[in-house]
């Protein structure tokens, strides 16, 4: 088995680092090419944590079409902003029976990436599947090392075509036994926590972060209050994902699920996270926590509810904070319906189209 994973980050780095070690033959690709050079002086990973070893990659470089050349699965790290870029890249190098795996999607990752690889012209055999999140609670720590923090228990995976779910979950088993298949890249998407845990927290602990405080960012940034506006947000994440008839859990309940995490409340179980420990908050706020989630995580969550007539104020007061804080348009900029090729389907229409690419209406086949 090939793995190539896209994207040099502190997924990244976690995760070809454990395929390397795991005996997978790994190639890495980075776009900035100055990140990858001690790597490619040295194509060795260290993991520590939960997870410890070396692992030696096969290849290494800034060049997408050498990275994925004959591999069998192609593990995307890199953020969500870099999805519709990436699917451009790879579109004129992918090869039949070849699977690409968004570590994660975010919220409609999947239909972007398919949709957008399609659009280039290429009409190879080729799956695209999303995590609902990162298997990894992680950190890169030098260019050729990562602290694995936690293994998450439990990660929903679907593909489209929805059909190949099962099988892309089987190829993946002997590296990653915690992938457990979803309906669709629809229940996936909605089930994004990190759209709950990341903007908001990082938002309202924007002063300690700009003046440099050291603090955990689970243990400590999310007080009890903020915790609850997080439940809040939670609720309205699940109200939208009720009303198009997708299966959810709550953020508490997946922490239990992914982490064995305890608690009565949100907050509890944030604090009763083994996971968190240890997980200091950035450094400054030009982050992914804003910059990914907010217009690839809430953005399309409160443009589905919108389509459907449903409220999101939690959802929406932190996109409308973020875009004030930052000067960032994104409503506009982010991943709407009409982007994600949702807008005016039915229930019905926005499960077949998340689970085949393309929608048939009236007897025509749309992509």
């Amino acid at each position: 088995m090939i793995y190539s994973v896209l994207g040099a980050g502190n997924g990244g780095i976690a995760m070809a680092g454990y395929l390397a070690k795991s005996g997978f033959t790994v190639n890495l690709y980075n776009r900035t090419l100055e990140k990858i050079m001690p790597l490619i002086e040295n194509p060795t990973i260290v993991l520590t944590g939960e997870e410890e070893g070396i692992g030696v990659l096969n290849k290494v470089s800034s060049n997408v079409g050498e990275v994925i050349k004959d591999a069998d699965i192609i593990m995307v790290t890199i953020p969500a902003m870099g999805h519709n870029y990436i699917a451009k890249e790879m579109a004129p190098y992918l090869e039949d029976g070849q699977i690409i795996v968004l570590n994660p999607g975010r919220t409609g990752g999947a239909l972007e990436v398919y949709s957008t690889i399609r659009k280039c012209g290429c009409d190879k055999d080729i799956v695209v599947a999303e995590a609902q999140t990162f298997i990894y609670a992680c950190r890169a720590t030098s260019p050729n090392s990562a602290h694995i923090f936690k293994v998450k228990n439990e990660v929903s995976l679907a593909c489209i075509p929805a059909i190949r779910t099962d099988e892309v979950i089987s190829m993946l088993y002997s590296a990653y036994p915690q992938f457990k298949p979803a309906r669709d890249v629809i229940e996936t998407s909605l089930n994004n926590y990190g759209a709950i845990f990341h903007p908001a927290p990082t938002l309202l602990n924007s002063g300690h972060i700009e003046r440099g405080a050291p603090f955990e960012y689970y243990k400590e940034g999310i007080t009890p209050s903020i915790g609850k506006f997080l439940e809040k947000m939670d609720e309205e994440r699940i109200k939208i994902a009720n009303i198009i008839n997708t299966k959810t859990i709550s953020a508490k309940e997946w922490l239990y699920e992914s982490y064995g995490a305890s608690g009565e409340c949100l907050y509890d179980a944030i604090q009763n996270n083994p996971g968190y420990n240890g997980l200091v908050a950035p450094k400054g706020l030009n982050i992914r926590y804003i910059y990914e989630d907010v217009p690839y995580s809430l953005v399309p969550m409160s443009s589905i509810a919108k389509m459907f007539n449903l409220e999101t104020p939690y959802i929406d007061s932190i996109i409308s904070l973020a875009i004030l804080m930052t000067g960032r348009d994104f409503w506009n900029n982010g991943r709407t319906v009409e982007r994600l090729g949702l807008d005016g389907l039915s229930i019905d229409e926005i499960h077949e189209f998340a689970q085949t690419g393309t929608i048939s209406k009236n007897s025509e086949v749309v992509a």
